[in-house]
């Protein structure tokens, strides 16, 4: 298997868009994260649902986690309200790392070894050409331990060797 046959199309976002619709668009999709593309349409970042939650959250609470016992649950409802007037940049890492990208011949380990190494949810697979990068679809981890497991014979009990 080779990315360009694992990749699939995906839900994408610009560092410009609503910060509130892309949190409906991860918990409408059940999304693990979506791929951040910059005003040229190349993947800039990933903004993996987990950080969209660390933005709700106040810092207070992140720096005190005992802090979020003494809040009520009228206030906790609200967390969501954060996201108001913000955009998906402002929910980056203010150094968001650039995303991994799998080039369109890697196999499906060398996708594995590099989700595993930059812990992502998911991989762009993209062409890089002079006239910039031409993006072919997301593998997510899910995706990627499906065709893993139907490769390996299907979910059976398998070891690894």
């Amino acid at each position: 298997m080779r990315a360009r046959d694992l990749a699939v199309e995906y839900e994408s976002v610009s560092v410009g868009s609503d910060a509130l619709e892309a949190a409906r668009l991860m918990a409408e999709h059940k999304l693990p994260g979506l791929l951040v593309l910059d005003e040229h349409g190349e993947p800039k970042a990933i903004l993996p649902a987990s950080q969209m939650v660390k933005v709700l959250v106040p810092e207070y609470v992140i720096e005190d986690p005992t802090l979020a016992a003494v809040v009520d649950e009228k206030h906790a409802d609200r967390l969501c309200q954060y996201l108001v007037g913000r955009s998906v940049g402002d929910c980056l890492p203010s150094t968001p790392s650039p995303p991994p990208i799998a080039d369109p011949d890697d196999t499906a380990l060398e996708v594995a070894a590099l989700m595993a190494r930059v812990r992502s949810p998911l991989v762009a697979v993209a062409e890089k050409a002079k006239d910039g990068t031409h993006l072919l679809g997301v593998i997510t981890a899910a995706h990627l331990l499906h065709e893993l497991l139907a490769a390996s014979g299907g979910y059976g009990g398998t070891t690894r060797p």
